[in-house]
């Protein structure tokens, strides 16, 4: 298929409208068939579950073209076993794992003139999400749901290469025990908002998350996990039921261990022992890591040692492998790659 005229090297990382997009509704207790529509406008209901109360959940992949010319997604399994856990938790109805894989695939495949060349630096983003779509003015949740997935082609995450990242230790809360951080629900990215514009405006790139109850160890920050690098080279993570789980930090744990031959710890990561890591990175779909050269808490600043220029060396070798193995210049550990054509 013939690719848009697009300028793929100078693409940002936004919204652009694509051809296709999948559509699933629930209604009378099961889902319907689905089907990929061309019109990305929704109609529904004023008094929508997801005005009224928040009742959505959302994911998100990517689809690259790999050096061999293929065109795949990134563990999709994966996104479908994170969102059936966050529509549990939020009472609404599971879209099945096989079905969520497959619309993916579909939803990709009708795009495919939208999935940016090998070597661009751009890929395809892949937006699952669901929502309450029925009259809800009671507190309960919604009777009908929809779920939909749309796709847009987005540049690098950093434009003219990756720089080390100035955090602020927040004074906001992201997520209190036993609620529903764990889980990709738009509301807690709603309640974020405010604390990330508040840390831009003091001149910092994000916020490093406390635990709300204690306030004295490392969650993560308002969308992406903490991966740190000791200065005997063993990757840790912090580990908390508040955090959610990230497949692309479980990914470069893998990476870490199996590839790079490396010691690797998931536990409680206290906020003392920050100023102890050589490297510090956030782990996360967009960027895959973003390097951070310093914690600021309150005034006091920790620089690690791996510096402000650029990442440091364990951080390169985990970014360089398993953008390697996504790409299709590294094999990749069985059932990590959903070739979709």
């Amino acid at each position: 298929m013939e690719k848009k005229n697009i300028d793929w090297a100078n693409l940002g990382f936004g919204y652009q409208e694509t051809d296709k997009r999948f559509v699933a509704n629930y209604k009378d207790g099961a889902w319907d068939e689905g089907a990929l529509v061309s019109d990305a406008t929704i109609a529904i209901n004023e008094c929508a579950g997801v005005f009224q109360y928040a009742q959505t959940c959302f994911e998100g992949l990517k689809a690259y073209t790999t050096q061999d010319g293929r065109i795949v997604t990134f563990r999709p399994d994966l996104n479908a076993q994170r969102m059936e856990d966050s529509c549990k938790r939020l009472e609404m109805p599971v879209f099945p794992k096989e079905r969520f894989v497959q619309a993916v695939i579909d939803t990709v495949a009708a795009n495919e003139a939208y999935v940016p060349p090998y070597g661009s630096g751009a890929t395809l983003y892949i937006r699952p999400y669901m929502f309450g779509s029925s009259p809800v003015i009671g507190v309960k949740p919604a009777d009908d749901y929809q779920f939909r997935i749309f796709t847009t082609p987005v540049g690098p995450y950093f434009k003219g290469g990756v720089k080390p990242l100035t955090i602020k230790v927040s004074d906001f809360d992201r997520a209190a025990p036993h609620g529903t951080g764990h889980i990709k629900a738009g509301l807690n990215y709603a309640m974020s908002l405010h604390a990330i514009i508040t840390a831009h405006n003091e001149g910092y790139d994000e916020n490093m998350y406390l635990d709300a109850a204690t306030r004295t160890n490392v969650e993560e920050t308002g969308g992406a996990n903490f991966l740190f690098v000791t200065k005997d080279n063993k990757v840790v993570t912090p580990k908390s039921d508040s955090i959610l789980p990230s497949i692309t930090r479980r990914s470069l744990m893998v990476v870490a261990k199996e590839y790079l031959g490396l010691e690797v710890e998931e536990r409680v990561v206290p906020f003392e022992e920050i100023k102890d890591f050589a490297e510090c990175g956030l782990c996360g779909t967009a960027a895959v890591i973003s390097p951070v050269g310093k914690v600021v808490d309150h005034g006091k600043e920790i620089v690690f040692p791996s510096g402000m220029n650029e990442m440091g060396p364990i951080t390169k070798k985990l970014y360089d492998t398993l953008t390697g193995i996504q790409m299709g210049r590294i094999e990749a550990p069985e059932g990590w790659i959903q070739v979709i054509k």
